[in-house]
């Protein structure tokens, strides 16, 4: 790799940091580190890196707060790693602006297939106005979705959840922000309307839609777009 991503971590637990270290250096990723939150923030701000990991129980501050910190002006990847696993703490940190979130003990395929996909482009580039994933494609120029060639009908509803979704593949969306997304603020405790919609659209771009493979549903936090 002639440029490989500059990963940092942010951690205190030393056997984390080297195994990180191992496990990301031998996969062609750059590992920088900082052992609390102060250092991580000024780690971050001097190194700019491609992406973050970051760990909630910090020695020096909650990182809720590092991680709202660094989004007043990091737009890359941050995904959280963690022994805080409950649903909580999870939306949380989905909410103050993580792009994923794993908790410890982890398995190392699982955080580098994280990774990998965080890397990737988060939300659709406007030079790229069509987006294919399975046998689907959407045009998000005239708004049109075709499975095999043959146009899908979505109400307006449908499409622009499905279109949430994709654009921000990769990246857990909690309940809440996808209803007041698509439905508006006043909405945002109504996970029926959630539910129903994405049953909608698996039934229409999904195979199986009782075995989805794109709208995959994190349980209690919300939905994850997949085409990995």
């Amino acid at each position: 790799m002639n440029n490989p991503a500059k990963i940092l971590i942010i951690d205190d637990e030393v056997q984390i940091r080297k195994l990180l270290e191992i496990s990301l250096n031998s996969n062609d990723y750059k590992t920088i580190f900082a052992v609390n939150g102060k250092e991580g923030l000024t780690v971050a701000t001097n190194e700019q890196p491609d992406l973050i990991i970051l760990d909630l129980g910090l020695p020096d501050e909650d990182g809720q707060v590092i991680l709202k910190r660094l989004r007043e002006w990091y737009n890359k990847p941050i995904i959280i790693l963690t022994v805080k696993n409950s649903e909580e703490e999870i939306v949380k940190a989905l909410d103050n602006g993580a792009n994923d979130y794993l908790s410890k003990p982890f398995r190392t395929q699982e955080l580098l297939a994280r990774i990998r996909t965080s890397l990737r482009n988060l939300v659709l580039n406007d030079n790229e106005p069509i987006v294919s994933f399975g046998e689907i494609s959407i045009d998000f120029t005239s708004r049109v979705v075709k499975s095999k060639e043959e146009i899908i009908k979505f109400t307006t509803t449908e499409y622009n959840l499905l279109s949430i979704l994709v654009k921000n593949e990769g990246r857990v969306l909690t309940h809440q922000y996808l209803l007041s997304q698509v439905w508006g603020n006043t909405y945002s405790d109504q996970t029926q309307y959630l539910r129903v919609f994405v049953a909608q659209l698996r039934k229409k771009i999904e195979e199986d839609p009782n075995r989805p493979k794109f709208i995959i549903t994190e349980s209690g936090v919300g939905y994850r777009f997949n085409t990995s």
